[in-house]
């Protein structure tokens, strides 16, 4: 990207949509669910009340912007620091996407919405649709997502097939594995059935590759997962970035950030603030570090801060 943007971050690399600009519609970390897994730490703002979090003619006025000085991407992707359906004006967005250029729209959403009859037509409108999906019944659910109290699995499995009636576009549907939770083969035969009539057009495996919410979440192995992709229909692919890209812009920051926690320990929000990257594209680069072992994590008076680790003396 030429220049800092207050709601689009990227271009970043992604196993699942490739070079993907991100458009972020809500204020960080407000979301439905408080997820244990999430990569961008506990939520604080657990809401359903859709309004218009960030102001819409803001994204509009940054999208053209990048296009005239960048434009080059595979997707343009509504994500970023919360659920973006929370967002009231997302559909017109995604209109304003499509009425300049030619690239294709994806929704990265929970699902919490969906029984909105609003927000299917809105989502409907994109050309991928991708849903999360990674609990069986609604005591697995309220474990692992802990969603608002007014959400329920039952209501997005429902939205979500609504949604796929009318979705001109693909329906994808991730299943996140945490490791001795969700990844025992029966339960996950339980998701694939629930799964199984929303005839999604892909479904896809990740697990913690990135820092999660709650440090008790461990990945799950990469050879686990690729037995668990059979239990779907069609079979599942696995996502989780467990090798990372090579391309230079990649590797200039991973050791820059690499470089600035060796010279001190810093929180997230610390590094976020020295290279201006967006929250979800640093914690790829974190979490690429920390699985290498050239970085690890210190608590200090309930903060948690990053540090360089000493290379074991020869």
């Amino acid at each position: 990207m030429s220049k800092p943007y207050k709601y689009l971050f990227g271009p970043v690399p992604s196993r699942r949509l490739g070079r993907s600009l991100g458009v972020d519609l809500t204020p960080h970390k407000t979301c439905s669910f408080d997820c244990i897994f999430c990569q961008l730490g506990r939520t604080t703002n657990k809401t359903i009340e859709r309004k218009e979090y960030v102001p819409t003619p803001a994204v509009t006025e940054e999208l053209h912007d990048w296009l005239e000085n960048d434009g080059r991407a595979d997707y343009i992707t509504l994500a970023g620091s919360g659920e973006p359906t929370l967002h009231s004006a997302f559909g017109e967005l995604i209109d304003s996407v499509k009425s300049v250029t030619t690239f294709p729209v994806a929704l990265l959403t929970n699902g919490s919405l969906l029984g909105d009859s609003d927000v299917r037509e809105a989502a409907a409108r994109a050309d991928v649709v991708k849903v999360s999906l990674s609990a069986w019944d609604q005591f697995a659910f309220e474990h692992v997502n802990r969603p608002h109290p007014d959400v329920t699995l039952r209501s997005i499995v429902d939205g979500t097939w609504m949604l796929r009636e009318m979705l001109a576009g693909e329906l994808w549907i991730e299943v996140f594995i945490a490791w001795g939770m969700n990844s025992v083969p029966k339960d996950v035969s339980k998701i694939a059935d629930l799964i199984k009539p929303l005839r999604p057009d892909k479904i896809q495996l990740n697990t913690a590759v990135r820092p999660p919410a709650e440090s008790f979440v461990e990945a799950a192995p990469e050879e686990h997962l690729l037995k668990l992709a059979d239990l779907f229909e069609p079979a599942a692919e696995v996502i989780a970035d467990f090798a990372s890209s090579g391309a230079p812009l990649v590797a200039a920051n991973e050791e820059g950030v690499l470089g600035m926690v060796a010279r001190r320990p810093c929180t997230m929000d610390q590094i976020v603030g020295a290279f201006g990257l967006h929250r979800n594209e640093l914690s790829k680069y974190i979490g690429k570090l920390m699985r290498t072992g050239q970085i690890e994590t210190r608590s200090e008076r309930g903060e948690t801060y990053y540090v360089a680790r000493r290379k074991e003396l020869r």
